[in-house]
């Protein structure tokens, strides 16, 4: 069965990108990731892709207004025969453009347990609100920041004495496997979204 040609679209260093690339190396999974976008030129994850045989491509977003850059990114995808994206650490906020242009094809990973934390600053949020369970969640995207149906989430433990660079890592390691796992789950066609319901099989 032909693998699902998927991109990856960055701002960093693309650690998230790295597990993704990883995970699609194995004969049985069912995605290809064949694109890295990156928001700026300067994003490490650029050269990681390059180092591990992928193409990517960059873009100065300073030179665009939001959709003029999605514009150019999308041209990008459709050129590469883009069937899914992956939103690995993209740092820009996405216009109606491009997530109606690829609604039901894009998926983002968010280091909170959603619908808690949206946004940024996470896990500085979760220990100020007392909790004892954190995580990260993968979820389709929408035009509301960090919404959308939920694919699949992780959960680790708040820990006496945690500060936020502790947990931080303690949630990226989660991240690592969860991301893979979820794009799994939708390459395989296990899991897909009809309007807003998440629809799971096997």
């Amino acid at each position: 069965m032909a693998k699902v040609r998927t991109a990856i679209l960055i701002s960093g260093g693309g650690s998230n990108m790295e597990a993704l690339i990883a995970a699609s190396r194995r004969p049985d999974y069912p995605a290809e990731i064949v694109l890295v976008v990156a928001s700026n030129h300067e994003a490490g994850g650029i050269a990681k892709a390059k180092a591990a045989g992928v193409p990517a491509v960059s873009f100065d977003h300073r030179a665009y207004d939001r959709e003029g850059l999605e514009r150019a990114v999308d041209a990008e995808l459709e050129n590469a025969g883009v069937e899914l994206v992956c939103l690995a650490g993209w740092m820009r906020l996405l216009s109606p453009y491009l997530i109606g242009r690829w609604r039901d094809r894009m998926i983002n990973i968010h280091p909170s347990l959603l619908p808690e934390f949206k946004g940024l600053h996470t896990h500085r949020r979760a220990l100020e609100a007392g909790k004892t369970e954190h995580g990260c969640t993968v979820h389709f995207v929408r035009q509301d920041v960090d919404s959308g149906p939920i694919i699949a989430q992780a959960k680790v433990p708040v820990l006496p004495g945690d500060t936020e660079e502790i947990l931080a890592a303690r949630v990226l390691a989660e991240e690592h496997k969860l991301y893979p796992y979820a794009l799994e789950l939708v390459a395989s066609g296990r899991v897909r979204v009809e309007g807003e319901e998440i629809l799971r099989r096997g």
